[in-house]
């Protein structure tokens, strides 16, 4: 590959409008950084789509989404390094560019899924802050009222 071909297929991985129009790709194939790890075809689109659908993630796929999505932003860094450092060909680079983009939808969708787990979160830290600033005006109050309380 001529490095001017490098440069394109990198430019187009760093693209913000990438994913535009882009489907979740049916299946993704993770490295194998670890003996132990499998290197199987994950559903890929189904797990995400299972996740999206959900009104609340319970806490074990929830726990799962966060790994994947680890695991999705490893696979997203070594696939752009095989191009940017690699000795591959334009159709190998193209390749890989496709999967990139389609790992890099992938992970716009699971991100975009802790909103409704930010919304909670928004809600129960509110209400931790209400506790601490009930339970801080009652104990300044009964102090001034001689222990007695509210």
């Amino acid at each position: 590959m001529k490095e001017y071909e490098r440069k394109q297929l990198l430019e187009r991985v760093d693209r913000e409008a990438a994913i535009v129009g882009v489907d979740i790709p049916e299946t993704v194939t993770f490295y194998a950084y670890e003996p132990d790890e499998a290197t199987e075809p994950v559903a890929l689109r189904e797990f995400v789509f299972e996740v999206k659908k959900r009104e609340s993630v319970p806490e074990t796929l929830r726990e799962e989404a966060e790994a994947t999505k680890k695991r999705l932003r490893r696979e997203r860094i070594q696939r752009r390094n095989e191009i940017e450092e690699g000795d591959i060909t334009i159709e190998e680079g193209e390749r890989l560019v496709a999967e990139i983009v389609g790992i890099e939808r992938a992970l716009n969708a699971l991100e975009s899924t802790g909103e409704t787990d930010l919304e909670a979160e928004m809600q129960r830290q509110e209400m931790a802050d209400k506790r601490r600033w009930r339970s801080f005006l009652d104990e300044a109050l009964g102090k001034e009222t001689g222990g007695r309380g509210r």
